[in-house]
């Protein structure tokens, strides 16, 4: 996944940007698991880049004031 801006978030409904949301976490969690399992080295650039990314989809539903 790209690194998502914060326009397109935006323009996005509410069901899509929960949906967003849940890719984004579900993603961190298998990256944490594969690096905790060894199966890859840990890539702080990639687990970083997905914080940051569901730090902008948490900030914009606050914004339109949607629940998680």
């Amino acid at each position: 996944m790209a690194q998502i801006k914060p326009r397109a978030l935006r323009n996005q409904d509410p069901d899509k940007l929960r949906q967003t949301l849940f890719d984004l976490r579900s993603e961190l969690s298998k990256l944490r698991g594969n690096a905790e399992r060894g199966l890859v080295q840990k890539d702080i650039g990639k687990v970083r880049r997905v914080r940051k990314d569901i730090a902008k989809v948490l900030t914009v539903m606050r914004e339109k004031g949607v629940a998680e």
